[in-house]
């Protein structure tokens, strides 16, 4: 995405060059209208009433604009960068098209957050554990989301501030933003491949599942003991 920012300014670059200024009256030089424009400089036309014609949707409206946009002096160098440009955007847009379509290579969401760096590594000998240090993974994605992470943790009553606060207490702040970070992927993943929206757990969901754990314990040790067991909950 970087990329393709970077070379949609040097696009704007040789058309000021060229002095059209279409990118001051459209706000999107690679949407419907401005493309056609482009593809149309390249192809050798320079008329601005016939290059303003092939203006779409909202940008018709602002036909008279776009004509006095378009008077340019558009050289065949200018041509030859205009068309360099485009190429390489285009080739980057389809990347990104694979990337956005290859969430649904990993298996389960487990493997993307291990792919990400999320996952602390499972370094044991002799049955003790060597390190936690988190794997290494793609640093842009993992940077992303660790930043985002620590905007999430600042909103209170949510799962996500109550996972951090939980973690952080028994394995510093470090720890504990990296398993937000993990949580957030998580979600994505199911987001991404069911087509739902996120739904937050809530603060008191670490609670409601120790106190389900307690009480599922201290059943079994009763039931160990011989003693049959009935639960029943109190009247609100």
């Amino acid at each position: 995405m970087r990329e393709v920012s970077q070379h949609t300014l040097r696009l704007q670059k040789v058309l000021e060059d060229a002095n059209v200024k279409v990118a001051s009256v459209l706000s999107d030089i690679l949407g419907r209208s401005g493309r056609a424009m482009l593809d149309a400089l390249v192809d050798g036309e320079t008329d601005p009433e016939r290059l303003a014609d092939l203006a779409q949707g909202n940008a018709r409206k602002k036909r008279a604009q776009l004509v006095e946009a378009l008077r340019g002096r558009v050289t065949p160098h200018h041509r030859a960068m205009l068309k360099l440009h485009l190429q390489v955007i285009e080739a980057l847009q389809a990347a990104l098209r694979q990337v956005d379509a290859s969430v649904g290579r990993f298996p389960d969401a487990g493997h993307l957050v291990s792919w990400a760096g999320l996952c602390p590594r499972n370094d044991e000998s002799a049955g003790k554990r060597r390190s936690t240090r988190v794997r290494k993974g793609a640093p842009w994605l993992k940077t992303t989301l660790v930043t985002a992470a620590w905007a999430a943790v600042r909103t209170k009553d949510t799962y996500l501030r109550a996972q951090f606060l939980r973690i952080k207490s028994r394995r510093g702040a470090k720890k504990a933003i990296l398993a937000v970070a993990a949580s957030m992927l998580n979600a994505c993943y199911f987001m991404l491949r069911d087509g739902v929206e996120y739904r937050d757990l809530g603060a008191d969901h670490f609670s409601q599942h120790d106190k389900a754990k307690t009480i599922g314990r201290l059943v079994r040790r009763l039931q160990d003991l011989g003693c049959e067991v009935e639960l029943k909950g109190h009247a609100a």
